[in-house]
């Protein structure tokens, strides 16, 4: 089944040329199937960009899928028309009475400031607890990632004395969880960050399960049954253009920046780069999706009440 989006969001037409099927409203109200209803809260500057990559990875599921593209209400997006994000986006207020099988929160451009001094830090802070009655599972990315982790269990972040910043490799630690169902042993993804989170900080009595590591830049994706939630740190969703996007702007701007670890062939910036991640994004998402698929209740209504763990 395919993704249901907006006819004129302009995620479509990529998808659309890529072989992503995409499905018009007319056509999904024709089908006897409750979609899931997955919801994505976007803090990235460029979320025109930022929505196409997360919509590619839900719409490769063979689940037919609503995609609701959700904002921070208080915050102003300085690098997206105003008319998209009316367009297309609905505040966390408007949406906050619904009820969503899964939830993905983006990384921001903000890992550097303390948690308390993001201007939205204090909507943040309700949705994540929000997501505890009124979402099934929730997905945390990179920045959104950190702060979750903060929220739930307070794992702080440290600040590296040099951006993590290329593509790494990393050991899958819990080849029976379903999350990481036909994993190889080790993978390539993509990090781009200037903190971290460290294993040491884990609290052991938090419920959080490791199941992807890199001994070079650390903890990338932990598990935790209560609340059915993902902790990613790393850009798994990233295009194959985006570090090379990332260098180029720092380059041209005199910023000092190293070339992406093991991104261009031979580490060559003059070089085409490959994707060396983009069927492990795949296959993580639409492992996600199927297991909240498998353990989500049928009557939304009943999302967030007895809660059915998605690991089990």
């Amino acid at each position: 089944m395919p993704i249901k989006i907006p006819d004129q969001l302009p995620a479509r037409e990529v998808l659309v040329r890529e072989g992503v099927s995409v499905m018009d409203e007319k056509t999904a109200l024709r089908q006897d199937i409750r979609p899931l209803q997955i919801g994505l809260l976007n803090l990235m500057p460029n979320k025109i960009r930022t929505e196409t990559q997360f919509a590619r990875l839900i719409g490769a599921s063979p689940l037919q899928v609503e995609l609701t593209l959700v904002r921070i209400g208080n915050h102003k997006a300085k690098n997206t028309p105003e008319e998209h994000l009316i367009a297309f986006y609905e505040t966390w207020e408007e949406v906050a009475s619904r009820k969503f099988d899964g939830f993905i929160v983006t990384g921001a451009p903000v890992e550097l400031l303390p948690y308390e001094e993001v201007t939205y830090w204090e909507e943040l802070a309700r949705i994540f607890d929000w997501t505890t009655t009124n979402v099934h599972s929730s997905f945390f990315i990179c920045w959104g990632a950190m702060a979750a982790a903060w929220h739930f269990h307070r794992i702080p972040k440290h600040t590296l004395e040099k951006k993590a910043f290329g593509v790494f490799r990393h050991r899958n630690y819990a080849p029976a969880s379903p999350y990481l169902a036909g994993f190889s042993d080790d993978f390539a993804i993509p990090v781009s960050r200037w903190t971290e989170v460290r294993a040491a900080d884990i609290p052991a009595d938090s419920g959080l399960e490791m199941l992807m590591e890199s001994d070079e830049t650390g903890p990338c994706l932990l598990a935790e049954a209560t609340g059915n939630r993902l902790y990613m740190f790393n850009h798994i969703e990233y295009d194959s253009t985006s570090l090379k996007e990332e260098y180029d702007r720092d380059v041209a701007a005199g910023v000092p920046i190293d070339v992406p670890h093991e991104y261009y062939p031979g580490n060559d910036p003059k070089r085409p780069p490959l994707n060396r991640w983009r069927s492990h994004a795949h296959l993580l998402f639409g492992n996600w999706i199927n297991r909240v698929y498998q353990t989500t209740p049928y009557d939304l209504e009943k999302i967030g009440k007895n809660l059915e763990p998605a690991l089990s």
